[in-house]
């Protein structure tokens, strides 16, 4: 949500993402300081009682900054999601977001990872207009920007530079039509700190994000919907409850058996009425 949106009694400060266009390099610039994020995303932890390995967690927030640059730089209608299988540490990595619905999600799996030779890098966009577009890819550092970098080139045809200014400030510049290749590939830090002075930066746009999922518990139910009575008896077996973890966010949500079945019947109950 844009901050004119934004409810009145939201705690939540949104991420703004701004872009730019470098003129007479041929270049997109997008930029942001993560704080806010990472703020909204440690709350989000406490929550749920999560904790996640610290080198896990930075890798996680390192991926949500290149996921986010990378959405800002898109289409406002596409929504993308990455899942990065690393090595060393070994780690899954899950990051979605959108423009349109402004917002930004992700989590680890730090169980039942497959090992494999080389890091690997899975991509998921989805726009009302186009069919779904997959892709991955391998890379061999385990640093998230290097493999999103890496992304790009084989991916998007095209090349992407990722720069971390501070600890919680990251810059991207993309290639756009007639770039100026050499002066890009010779970027570093310096550089692009200094890039307002020596460049002629033109702001094309500023997108807001929020570190948010949606999930609730009704969505958390609705899984429930495939399963009849001998199934759920099986599940459940002797257990009071079950625990459900949100596949996006690791958000968890206590589930009784009354529970489901009270949401069952009237999904059911409802289903009937419509026919």
């Amino acid at each position: 949500m844009s901050k004119k949106n934004q409810p009145a009694d939201d705690p939540k400060t949104p991420l703004e993402v701004r872009s730019y266009f470098v003129r007479g390099r041929n270049a997109l610039l997008t930029r942001a300081d993560f704080g806010s994020l990472y703020i909204d995303y440690y709350l989000h932890l406490m929550q749920h009682s999560l904790k996640y390995d610290s080198e896990h967690d930075q890798l996680l927030k390192d991926a949500i900054a290149a996921l986010t640059l990378h959405l800002a730089s898109r289409p406002q209608n596409e929504t993308t999601a990455w899942t990065l299988n690393l090595q060393e540490p070994l780690v899954n990595l899950f990051v979605t977001g959108s423009s349109r619905s402004q917002n930004i999600v992700g989590r680890v799996f730090d169980t039942d990872v497959r090992e494999a030779d080389t890091n690997m890098l899975c991509s998921q966009v989805t726009s009302p207009d186009t069919e779904t577009r997959q892709s991955t890819i391998d890379f061999k550092s385990s640093d998230v920007f290097t493999g999103s970098e890496v992304y790009y080139k084989r991916s998007e045809q095209r090349p992407a530079r990722y720069f971390r200014i501070s600890e919680e400030e990251f810059v991207m510049i993309t290639a756009q039509p007639d770039c100026d290749l050499d002066w890009l590939k010779e970027l570093n830090n310096d550089a692009v700190k200094g890039l307002d002075r020596t460049e002629e930066l033109s702001l094309l746009e500023r997108r807001y994000y929020l570190f948010e999922c949606g999930c609730d518990i009704t969505r958390i139910l609705n899984l429930f919907r495939a399963y009849d009575s001998d199934a759920l008896d099986g599940l459940f077996e002797e257990d009071e409850h079950l625990i459900i973890a949100c596949p996006r966010c690791g958000a968890r949500f206590k589930v009784t058996r009354e529970l489901v079945d009270v949401y069952l019947k009237k999904k059911r109950g409802a289903d009937e009425a419509d026919e």
